[in-house]
């Protein structure tokens, strides 16, 4: 038991660091941060890792509903969102397996340890940059391909591998020993909690699409369709596709229209000819 928890939090750690928005061995950010970084693929990973894919993946998709509108503005953040999937996903599955459990870890390790561990990386990366140019302006290729290349890496894998390895293997039993100490009541309290956050993260995502609340209407359609018509996913999404072009086109062609009109009436202007109601 002990070895094969090992081996999971080992192989989950390693996944959080090739996830990393520093790592460049996936193609950069578009393999790495843009899709191991992600919670829903995360859950995959980590499933694989203990075994339990089914549950793995029902734990992502929970958390990936929590961090779907997590946005980071600049160097702010208010989440570190690799450090939230894996350590949180991955001390679920080594416990209960619970996806309310998996969002209230996440949560709490993503907005807690997952900041700490990024702002530190950011001080440490300013470290080693100024050792790369000083190294530049010494024609040292040497020493700039160490501080820029080499032991950013280095600094990178011990900052997130090491902790999310650390916060499985040992702390599965803390979690635990936890959620089995603790009444009834704060369990469950902690289980609705966990079921509110996704939909509270959807919820963001809707505030930041959705301009206008006449567009409600369509999430609203959508809902109709999958609870009561009982339509799969692909059957919506291409219905939405469809009705997306309707509305795009529908909306485009007044203001097209428009121009079209104010072209014509500038022509007839530019050629000395007025009609009655241009006077006025």
């Amino acid at each position: 038991m002990e070895m094969t928890l090992f081996i999971s939090a080992l192989l989950s750690s390693i996944f959080c660091y090739l996830g990393a928005i520093e790592s460049p061995w996936l193609f950069g950010m578009s393999g790495g941060f843009y899709v191991v970084g992600r919670p829903l693929v995360a859950g995959l990973l980590v499933g694989i890792a203990f075994g339990d894919i089914q549950a793995g993946v029902a734990c992502g998709l929970a958390v990936q509903a929590v961090f779907i509108a997590n946005l980071s503005t600049g160097g702010a953040t208010n989440s570190e969102i690799t450090y939230a999937a894996y350590g949180g996903i991955g001390l679920a599955l080594a416990t209960t397996k619970d996806p309310a459990v998996a969002v209230t870890l996440s949560v709490l390790l993503g907005q807690t340890f997952g900041l700490i561990f990024y702002n530190t990386r950011m001080a440490l990366y300013s470290f080693w940059n100024n050792r790369a140019q000083l190294a530049a302006e010494n024609n040292d290729t040497r020493g700039i391909m160490l501080n820029h290349l080499i032991y950013p890496q280095i600094t990178t894998f011990l900052i997130r591998a090491v902790p999310i390895f650390l916060a499985i293997y040992f702390g599965a039993n803390l979690v635990e020993w936890l959620l089995k100490s603790v009444p009834e009541v704060i369990t469950h309290i902690i289980s609705v909690l966990g079921g509110v956050l996704p939909a509270l993260g959807i919820a963001m995502l809707m505030n930041i699409v959705i301009k206008s609340k006449i567009q409600l209407i369509f999430f609203f359609a959508g809902f109709v369709l999958l609870a009561f018509a009982q339509l799969s996913m692909i059957a919506i999404v291409f219905i939405s596709a469809l009705v997306a072009y309707l509305y795009y086109v529908a909306s485009a062609r007044p203001s097209t229209t428009s121009a079209q009109e104010t072209t014509t009436n500038n022509t007839v202007a530019s050629n000395g000819v007025f009609e009655d109601e241009d006077l006025f």
